[in-house]
């Protein structure tokens, strides 16, 4: 239906049937066929025939003013796909985690704007289940969500970047805040901060990999939405957590960050993007966050 439409716009702007067969490079006949169909399927009269050409019906107005509008956006979006399937966007859209930003992102886009000044980057700060979510819904075209990406690295392109050292959040009147390191089998017995699993996937599950491997089960004594609010509950709850080393450069009121001394004790730095053929400006921001990345491991 849409070909015929833009045949119809063709022929009122050329005030003639053949006039716009020859623009549009068919028979008199085969478009005088679709203008029929066009009709019939409207279920209305949208031309009028005269010795000077052909003007269109009220309802021909009407079909014009609602549809040139559409025809313009599909005209748009198809152009659009077209160029995404060579592989070139206008705009890249980057979610990542803010924790991460200074580290890793913002080296990194410093290099893709050398490169490819002319991409309109938008990025949006999310937590990881947004992320993913977000690349699920075709909102994002690249997420740049650490450790917690491996539950969805099976649906998407994924990198790991780098494989970090680990520290532990404490308060600072913690008798722990004034160690050089610390073992994670100090931390037995030790209240810990959880985070909402729909938030932040598999987070839960990773410092319980890391607490069994030093031979004990860690007790989550509060369950928050975010790291913002754990860092918040380590220090009135006096509890503590294990993040990746990246926080040690961070401040917290209230939060020492203290090495943990465990070889084995990682988190995985992890980088999701869409699959399909992706984008030069894509391509280069995956290779700048890994280079970006060498030198954070």
């Amino acid at each position: 239906m849409m070909d015929r439409i833009r045949a119809l716009l063709t022929v009122i702007e050329e005030g003639s049937v053949n006039r716009a067969a020859l623009r549009l490079r068919i028979t008199q006949p085969a478009l005088s066929r679709q203008m029929q169909a066009l009709e019939n399927e409207i279920g209305g009269k949208l031309l009028e025939r005269e010795t000077s050409g052909v003007k269109p019906t009220g309802l021909g107005h009407a079909l014009v003013k609602a549809m040139r509008p559409l025809v313009g956006s599909y005209d748009t979006a198809l152009a659009d796909l077209r160029r995404q399937a060579r592989g070139e966007r206008s705009e890249l859209r980057v979610g990542y985690l803010l924790s991460a930003s200074q580290s890793m992102l913002t080296p990194a886009l410093a290099r893709l704007r050398k490169s490819h000044p002319e991409v309109k980057l938008k990025l949006h700060d999310m937590s990881p289940r947004e992320q993913i979510d977000g690349l699920r819904a075709g909102e994002l075209d690249l997420a740049l969500i650490g450790q917690e990406g491996v539950t969805a690295a099976r649906e998407f392109h994924s990198a790991k970047l780098c494989s970090l050292r680990v520290c532990v959040a404490v308060a600072d009147d913690d008798p722990l805040a004034a160690r050089k390191t610390i073992a994670v089998k100090e931390l037995k017995g030790r209240d810990f901060i959880g985070v909402d699993e729909d938030q932040v996937p598999g987070r839960n599950r990773w410092v319980t990999a890391l607490c069994r491997r030093a031979g004990f089960k860690p007790r989550f004594a509060v369950v928050v939405d975010g790291i913002t609010n754990v860092l918040s509950q380590v220090v009135s709850e006096s509890a503590v957590t294990l993040l990746p080393a990246y926080f040690e450069k961070l401040q917290h009121p209230g939060v020492s960050f203290v090495p943990v001394s465990d070889e084995n004790a990682r988190w995985d730095f992890i980088v999701l993007w869409q699959k399909g053929r992706a984008s030069a400006a894509t391509r280069t921001l995956v290779e700048a966050l890994k280079q970006v990345a060498v030198a954070l491991s």
